[in-house]
């Protein structure tokens, strides 16, 4: 939780002072530009991305998990949402979610600290997974029958 907000503190922060600083070496209006033209490529990258990893998800097997384009998705609603907000790290970061190679790297991130979490027994993002603490009874199983038994 520390993290969280530090990172809603700083950040604001840091871009806030990078936005002043670009402001006084080009002028108001090419930062006002730069602010603009950032946020319009961001959306429009985004947008496409996005519709492409739509495109993926309806040609996959009916029966698959859809579990990489799930997190493309994720991933590029992020980046859309970190291009729109004014910033210079902001947009780096929402670029880089962008690029292909770029999202491949928070996806094994994500996949290895989600790995890890589980083998600890620890909750991912509030939501508990692993083996049952000692003294608690494990969930039920709630996978739905195969279609040979019904």
């Amino acid at each position: 939780m520390a993290r969280l907000l530090a990172l809603f503190i700083l950040v604001p922060i840091v871009e806030l002072l990078l936005l002043v600083e670009i402001g006084q070496r080009v002028g108001l209006p090419a930062t006002l530009v730069l602010i603009v033209a950032t946020g319009s490529l961001g959306a429009y990258l985004a947008r496409r991305q996005g519709l492409g990893v739509l495109a993926k998800l309806r040609n996959r097997r009916a029966h698959a998990v859809p579990v990489s384009e799930i997190l493309d998705g994720v991933i590029i609603l992020v980046a859309g949402a970190v291009l729109i907000t004014p910033g210079v790290l902001t947009d780096l970061f929402g670029f880089f979610c962008l690029v292909p190679a770029g999202r491949r790297l928070i996806k094994d991130f994500l996949e290895r600290r989600f790995e890890t979490k589980v083998e600890r027994g620890e909750p991912f993002f509030g939501i508990p997974f692993g083996p049952a603490s000692p003294g608690k009874k494990p969930m039920r199983d709630v996978t739905p029958p195969d279609e040979d038994r019904r």
